[in-house]
């Protein structure tokens, strides 16, 4: 697997030399990021990339992560001639764009003829009235990990990459029993309602969320069933979500891509000795199958840069199938879909080696978890605390979701 991933790179690699417009030797690029020293992706992107570059060093400008918004905000203000900052927050892009920090990258796009489609449309979210401000290349979306194990033992078929929530529903019934639980949902509001915004139209700050409601009816239905483990246990024990799939009772559970490289890290170092695979998360009727959401992060050109062309050359790189190679060989998710990005991502070792799996890394769409919008600090906020209220059955879906509704047009008023 291993000559495999190192073979498809190398072949990337140099693709992207011929493609490459001519650049100066001996160029250094400066790229503002977070944990650069401790982050793999980071580490292997800037290895790729200088393999690839000839006479390009990429110097990784470090700000803490805990700080990172705030502190780019303010080398940006203080007129910092850094090429690339690279985008950890929606919310950021739109305000570097706002105060003139952030270089228009449509004409970029247009000259070289850049080939979005790979982005599934998630880089729409990087876009102001229609023009890009930054380019994708990280998006951890949310897959449906199962224990194969368990589903071999009761004879039950494995979940497929096209599969509805009634479907997933009625077998984590059936997979329950024995001690075993069909599904798992953790306490987190995305565990459960962040589904609505898969669909490719609704948002969490949409101010209705009456499309809520049949997730939330869905969760009970299958916490009255002794399906999945009370929110209210949950909340007492504090079970993290990776301890409690990695015990080995739970058959089916929805979480984001980034817990393929804890699972696999588990599984070589025996805190779990299952087989395992993943899938594409179920789909309301009348939703793509594949379709997901997650967060996303990206990188964008300084407007103050003074290699704007070269700093084009390495987040269009970045963002596309070569940067996509070298961010899934260390087992990291790229923004960019691509088959040859799925077999590199499936070459990682300890990826479980079937196809559904591997079709599972590419989805059809990926939607937002929040959108960037007016107040949507404040909607967080109300959202997540009738989320607790529901979930803890102190109140109804119904009645969560009338609040919902209610204190969140208040707002606008």
């Amino acid at each position: 697997m291993k000559k495999m991933l190192s073979a498809l790179l190398a072949v990337m690699m140099m693709a992207s030399l011929l493609a490459l417009p001519a650049l100066a030797e001996d160029q250094v690029l400066k790229v503002v990021t977070w944990d650069a020293t401790t982050t793999p992706y980071l580490i292997a992107q800037k290895e790729a990339y200088e393999a690839s570059h000839p006479g390009v060093t990429i110097e990784y400008i470090d700000v803490a992560s805990q700080d990172y918004g705030i502190k780019t905000t303010t080398m940006l203000s203080g007129g910092d001639k850094s090429d690339v900052f690279m985008v950890k927050e929606i919310d950021d892009i739109i305000k570097w764009q706002a105060q003139g920090f952030a270089e228009p990258l449509n004409a970029y796009v247009e000259k070289t003829g850049y080939d979005l489609s790979g982005f599934v449309g998630t880089e729409k979210n990087y876009c102001v009235e229609d023009e890009l401000y930054a380019v994708p290349f990280r998006s951890d979306f949310w897959v449906l990990y199962y224990n194969k194990d368990l589903f071999d033992a009761t004879g039950e078929a494995y979940p497929t990459n096209d599969m509805t929530w009634d479907a997933y529903a009625d077998l984590a019934i059936k997979m329950t029993g024995n001690g075993n639980y069909g599904t798992h949902y953790h306490t987190w509001l995305s565990a459960v309602a962040n589904w609505t915004v898969a669909d490719g139209v609704n948002t969490l700050a949409d101010k209705n969320y009456d499309d809520l409601l049949y997730f939330y009816q869905l969760y009970q239905k299958l916490e009255d069933a002794g399906a999945c483990m009370s929110y209210a246990d949950l909340k007492a024990a504090g079970l993290h979500y990776s301890a409690a799939f990695a015990n080995g009772n739970i058959a089916m559970m929805p979480m984001g891509y980034w817990y393929v490289s804890t699972l696999i890290g588990y599984n070589k170092d025996g805190t779990c000795n299952f087989n395992w695979g993943i899938t594409a998360v179920p789909h309301a009727d009348g939703v793509k199958a594949g379709s997901s959401f997650g967060n996303l992060t990206g990188s964008m050109i300084n407007s103050k840069s003074e290699n704007k062309d070269l700093a084009w050359d390495y987040i269009s790189w970045l963002g596309g199938e070569e940067g996509a190679a070298a961010t899934a060989s260390v087992g990291a998710r790229p923004a960019f879909v691509s088959e040859n990005v799925a077999a590199a991502m499936a070459s990682v070792d300890g990826f479980p080696a079937d196809e559904t799996s591997k079709g599972a890394l590419i989805p059809s769409f990926v939607g937002m978890e929040w959108p960037v919008a007016e107040k949507v600090a404040d909607i967080k906020t109300i959202v997540n605390e009738e989320h607790s209220l529901i979930m803890a059955r102190e109140i109804t879906p119904e009645e969560g979701i009338e609040e919902m509704n209610e204190r969140v047009a208040e707002l606008f008023e």
